[in-house]
């Protein structure tokens, strides 16, 4: 088996291990570098759209940790929250979809015009695509710097399947996991689901994950 600390640092990959060790890589380095030049923005709405599991919230947590912000889901958007936003810098929502409140999210967006404060947001597509009841919200998205967060590429594939094992207590060899990279489909999701099933699969037959748990896993994804 090698060791994981070992399998990391001969792995050559563009990571970032602050930031409570968010990755990198051309998928997400356009939001991962919005987020860190704070205020510097081209204005004060920013957008963070992507599937599940693409690290829209770990981002948002970092913007968070460093920076100071208010932070609620698009679903739990109330009364009292429209008072708190008013006494923070910086606001973020996340999960929005068609189903947010639009009078809410118009508020807020309101708030942050005119106050002066900040707002990010995320969702899985453009917040420009999502279709809000509210026409004066719609027309208020164009307003939105969005960064899209792409399928992962090879080297984020690598980094998320050793994140995942890792955050299971799982060490495999480097050879398995270019193989896993080799053939796993470029989805957060699918890479997320893989993990789990080579996991079951594992403590159910009391083995160590091997080509032959790998291969049957790929197969069920």
């Amino acid at each position: 088996m090698t060791d994981l600390n070992q399998l990391i640092l001969e792995f050559e990959f563009k990571e970032n291990f602050k930031d409570q060790d968010f990755y990198v890589s051309n998928s997400n380095q356009h939001a991962y570098k919005l987020i860190n030049i704070w205020p510097k923005w081209e204005k004060k709405f920013l957008n963070i759209c992507g599937d599940k599991f693409c690290g829209k919230t770990h981002l948002v947590n970092i913007f968070q940790k460093n920076f100071e912000a208010t932070k609620i889901e698009a679903i739990e958007l109330n009364n009292n929250f429209l008072n708190q936003a008013k006494l923070n810098k910086n606001i973020i929502i996340e999960n929005i979809d068609e189903n947010t409140n639009d009078e809410f999210l118009y508020s807020i967006y309101n708030i942050v015009d005119m106050e002066d404060k900040f707002l990010i947001t995320t969702s899985k597509i453009p917040i420009f695509e999502i279709n809000f009841n509210l026409n004066d919200l719609r027309s208020r998205c164009s307003n939105f710097v969005v960064s899209k967060i792409s399928n992962p590429d090879d080297d984020l594939v690598y980094a998320l399947i050793i994140k995942n094992l890792s955050d299971r207590q799982i060490l495999i060899d480097k050879k398995l996991v270019d193989y896993i990279v080799k053939r796993i489909t470029r989805s957060y999701g699918k890479i997320s689901d893989f993990i789990y099933k080579i996991d079951q699969i594992s403590l159910k037959e009391k083995k160590s994950i091997d080509f032959k748990i790998i291969k049957k896993a790929l197969e069920m994804n």
